[in-house]
């Protein structure tokens, strides 16, 4: 396929990518997200092998770059998710663990 033709692929994925986000609620929004994670550790997963296969200088270098901004996708994706499902959690647990941590905090050193 020649280079206009992959460019037009491009193109229309960027349109079709952004009309498909941008119909998406706010609520759904990082629970999407989230479960793209998955997406991103087979992205991380291939950058690696064709990294491994390249040969020259500038294949390298842009291999890692393609594994360093994957692994900072994926990991951000799940620190992502974190936040939002620490938000699930009991506001009495949560207040049960601040309670125990001061607690602890206050005992007279021996």
């Amino acid at each position: 396929m020649n280079n206009i033709g992959l460019l037009t692929i491009f193109m229309l994925s960027m349109f079709v990518g952004f009309e498909v986000i941008s119909k998406v609620s706010a609520v759904l929004h990082t629970p999407l997200m989230s479960g793209a994670n998955a997406i991103h550790g087979v992205i991380l997963v291939g950058a690696i092998l064709i990294t491994g296969t390249a040969t020259g200088a500038v294949q390298i270098t842009l291999g890692l770059v393609a594994v360093v901004l994957a692994t900072a996708n994926m990991v951000g994706g799940f620190v992502v998710t974190d936040r939002m499902l620490e938000m699930f959690k009991g506001r009495g647990k949560a207040k049960a663990a601040v309670a125990a941590k001061d607690a602890t905090d206050e005992r007279p050193a021996t």
